[in-house]
């Protein structure tokens, strides 16, 4: 094997590897493996997190924006996972960062990562419900760019057959899963 074919596998090997879950830089760093369920109980106060979930509402103020989120659990990105119903949810929690953030930006539904260092506690009422919301005073602040439409398929909204389309086809229209139908149906209108 030459030296040139080994640097050239190396340097491929390392670039596919940089490329597969690289956190923003901003996000990056060491934090506490504590979730907003654990801090609910009190004993995370002053522990680095990093955090995400979706912003249930931003809510600016004098002196800095709080932003109320519904957490998720982070893939290897510090992304929050959207997937994964309430088995995904780690409860909820509010990140405070000075400054002023607008709530038409950050609005209900977008997906937020923080880093930042837990306070304590607040409560709010969710519903009649008292509900104890760690909070964070947050450093980071990451808003993340909103998902294509269709949950990442680029086919639009709707609910794909992994085994269906221009390459696949139907099952039961073969001897074996798929298989290639052919190029795309033309029609033409005569006037």
């Amino acid at each position: 094997m030459s030296p040139l074919f080994r640097f050239l596998s190396l340097a491929a090997a390392s670039a596919l590897l940089a490329a597969c879950a690289t956190v923003p830089q901003p996000l990056q760093g060491t934090f506490a493996p504590v979730t907003s369920l654990n801090a609910q109980a009190g004993s995370a106060s002053g522990q680095t997190v990093r955090w995400g979930g979706e912003i249930i509402s931003t809510e600016p103020g004098q002196q800095a924006t709080c932003f109320y989120v519904l957490g998720r659990q982070l893939d290897d990105q510090a992304r929050p996972i959207r997937n994964g119903g309430d088995a995904n949810t780690q409860g909820r929690f509010v990140a405070c960062r000075a400054g002023f953030y607008d709530p038409e930006v950050f609005t209900r539904g977008r997906e937020i990562t923080v880093t930042g260092t837990v306070q304590g506690s607040m409560s709010r009422k969710v519903g009649d419900y008292d509900y104890n919301y760690p909070r964070v005073d947050a450093t980071v602040v990451y808003l993340w760019p909103k998902r294509p439409v269709g949950g990442g398929y680029p086919y639009g909204p709707g609910w794909y057959d992994p085994y269906w389309g221009p390459y696949w086809g139907p099952y039961w229209g073969g001897p074996y899963w798929g298989g290639f139908w052919g190029g795309p149906v033309i029609i033409v209108r005569h006037r």
